[in-house]
């Protein structure tokens, strides 16, 4: 049977810290100014129900009658990300970017709100935009680079991790770069990002899950061997790494120690090694 590879793991980037960066508007008249000092509070404190209530009675007061009254809004949309009500957030900000198109941090809080919704494509826009209006933030850039590997659009991708290591290398973008590079073609520049990767850091595990199945792909199986026992070393209860150890092994015709480790997988939840099972050790069917 023919190793396909899923995808380990769901390639992450660092959170975008949203402080209370100016808007470029001016307080709110009357008692806003205090409501909004008092809900500034109570975000500093995680209070974001509490917030949400203040931001919200100035924003009824104001009625958004001028670009002046936008920015409890946008807090608003912060507070309601920072409490995981997405679907209000994405509304306050759909209100508040149309007045201020050219607010990179807007669109930066749009695109997060549409990555804890799952919607890559919206993401993807709200990202490039926001480089756009202020290009050059490392995490964005990387950021953008892990949505154009997701949608498979590999040589942007590749621009954008080799643009990022130029400015700060570190074992994540050169996992995502020997991904890339794997995805292209080339297994060989693939391991030499890995290989850097470890490098940099070796406690970084996904480096070795994707070189260990990329080297089961091309039925280099000793070498997948290496990178997945170092996987195990930092995680001995790894099932995607016992599993496609147990594949290597069976495949160095080692059928004790892969059935094993086969064995362990598939009783831990992994039904892919249910295929190797049959074929290499038993029928579990009987």
């Amino acid at each position: 049977r023919i190793f396909q590879h899923k995808k380990i793991i769901g390639l992450s980037m660092a959170m975008i810290f949203f402080a209370f960066m100016p808007i470029e508007v001016s307080s709110q008249n009357n008692k806003g100014p205090l409501w909004e000092a008092q809900a500034d509070t109570l975000m500093d404190h995680q209070d974001f129900v509490g917030a949400v209530k203040l931001y919200s009675k100035i924003i009824s007061e104001s009625k958004l009658k001028s670009k002046d009254d936008y920015r409890p809004l946008y807090k608003r949309a912060v507070a309601y990300y920072s409490s995981a009500d997405f679907e209000n957030a994405l509304r306050d900000i759909n209100r508040f970017i149309p007045e201020f198109e050219q607010n990179h941090q807007a669109h930066i809080l749009r695109a997060l709100i549409y990555r804890q919704m799952g919607d890559n494509e919206k993401q993807l826009v709200d990202v490039e935009k926001a480089l756009e209006l202020r290009g050059g933030n490392v995490e964005v850039i990387k950021w953008r680079g892990s949505l154009l590997m997701e949608k498979r659009e590999y040589q942007r991708a590749k621009s954008d991790f080799l643009l990022v290591k130029s400015i700060r290398d570190e074992a994540e973008v050169e996992t995502n770069l020997g991904f890339v590079y794997y995805s292209l073609g080339s297994l060989d520049s693939a391991l030499v990002c890995f290989n850097k990767s470890i490098a940099l850091d070796v406690t970084y595990e996904p480096t070795y899950l994707y070189a260990g199945s990329f080297c089961l792909q091309e039925e280099q199986y000793q070498k997948a061997l290496t990178y997945l026992n170092l996987a195990l070393r930092l995680d001995p209860d790894n099932i995607n790494a016992i599993f496609y150890k147990g594949i290597a092994l069976v495949e160095l015709k080692r059928e004790t120690e892969g059935c094993s480790c086969l064995n362990k997988a598939f009783a831990a939840g992994q039904d892919d090694a249910a295929d190797y099972l049959k074929q290499h050790c038993y029928d579990i069917s009987k």
